[in-house]
Parts: C-alpha cells; sequence; structure tokens
C-alpha cells in the first residue's frame, strides 16, 4: 500500500513522525464502490494526518480495523510475563509480542504494570490478567498451549536447537529475579540463552525479543 504523503529521500524531515493529511482533502479519501468512505479509515487521521507509531500499511487506519487485520493472520504463540514488581521490561516485551503478531500476552500478578516501553502497542496487542501462576496454568491447559520457561536456570535447556511447538506461551520472569519457583514448576521445559560473556544474564526485555524470535523462525511463514 503507497501511502500519500510520507517523506521520502532528500525531503524527508528526520523529526516528523507520520504523514500528514490525505493530498487532496475531502474528494480524494479512501471510497467503497458505492462511494462511501472505506470502513477502515479514520476521517480525523485522513483530514489532520497520522503520526501514530505503526506500520505504513496501516496508516489512517482506525484503531479498531487495525487489531481487526491482526487478528486475521497472528501467530498461536502466546507469551506471559510474571508481575510481582514494577519492571520496567514488562512494555518492551509487550511491543515486542505486537511487533512480531503475538496471539495473546498474559500478566501474571499484579494487574497494573508499566506501559511506558511499550510506546502504546498494547493498545493492539490482545492483553489478558492471571491473578496466579497456577490460575495461568489452567488457562494454558485449557487452550492446548505447551507452557516454556526462560531463565538461566540450573538444569535448563540451550534455547539454540530447541524445537519450539507450534502452539506455546513462553513465560519470563522479573528482571532480577527471574521466574518464581511456581512459574517454573508449571513450565514442561525450561530454555537459557547460551551466552559468552563476563554478565551473569541479559536485559529481561532483551531475552524476550531472542526468545519470540526463535520461535518466529521456526514456525512463522516468513516472506521471500
Amino acid at each position: 500500500m503507497e501511502i500519500p504523503g510520507e517523506a521520502q529521500g532528500e525531503d524527508r524531515d528526520d523529526h516528523v513522525v507520520g504523514v500528514g493529511p490525505w493530498p487532496g482533502g475531502e474528494p480524494e479519501w479512501p471510497r467503497d464502490d458505492e462511494g462511501e468512505l472505506d470502513a477502515r479509515f479514520d476521517p480525523e487521521l485522513l483530514r489532520d494526518g497520522d503520526r501514530r507509531n505503526v506500520i505504513d500499511q496501516y496508516r489512517y487506519w482506525t484503531m479498531e480495523a487495525i487489531i481487526a487485520d491482526l487478528d486475521e493472520h497472528r501467530h498461536p504463540l502466546h507469551i506471559a510475563i510474571e508481575n510481582w514488581g514494577h519492571d520496567l521490561n514488562i512494555g518492551s516485551v509487550v511491543r515486542t509480542a505486537n511487533a512480531f503478531a503475538v496471539k495473546e500476552v498474559h500478566i501474571i500478578g499484579r494487574r497494573r504494570w508499566n506501559r511506558r516501553g511499550a510506546m502504546v502497542t498494547d493498545r493492539y496487542q490482545h492483553v489478558r490478567h492471571h491473578e496466579s501462576a497456577e490460575e495461568f496454568a489452567q488457562y494454558a491447559d485449557n487452550a492446548g498451549l505447551q507452557v516454556i520457561g526462560i531463565d538461566n536456570i540450573d538444569g535448563s535447556i540451550p534455547i539454540e536447537g530447541y524445537q519450539f511447538p507450534e502452539n506455546a506461551v513462553l513465560v519470563f520472569g522479573q528482571e532480577k529475579s527471574g521466574l518464581t519457583s511456581e512459574a517454573q514448576a508449571i513450565s514442561t521445559d525450561i530454555l537459557h540463552i547460551t551466552q559468552f560473556g563476563s554478565t551473569r544474564s541479559i536485559n529481561a526485555g532483551a531475552a524476550a525479543a531472542i526468545a519470540m524470535h526463535s520461535w518466529i523462525v521456526q514456525n512463522a511463514d516468513i516472506p521471500r
């Protein structure tokens, strides 16, 4: 989809995000066969411009239309995050989950979480809350999801070479403490990312991105 008004080449202003009003004004707005405004498009965005953090395909679309389109091709992968502290990484994990079209993100523990790192991507991502690891485990069992923990603990399996099931949920703990004993107990496997430097662990948001992409490489239909 070519987006009118997108800054290109030497004329691009790197300080401007998104696109301006639809060129030509209302007479040129995208319409259906009956001449009505295409239902996917938001008249306010068409009139005023779209500065949201969305890909070009979704410029000027309503939030509802974007969610509906994403729902057509979300992956069967789920992500779960334990929320016992005020972990700034949760928002980053949600943002990455949105980038990989994850089916759902599950918050285990406290209902409120720090959304700053999500960069408003949580508006387009299905997020479900669970009071406890046990409640979450029951949901995963009913949904036919294999629970896979991600943590570099004793006895964990290298993520490199691991064969991910298609219907999986990857569970992440807090930045400092990692997976709780309850989350470890409900995981069929616990994977670690092999490291070669001096640090004991890598950032939880970075680890989540690596783990999600590992699943994507094996299970997603990647355009060539």
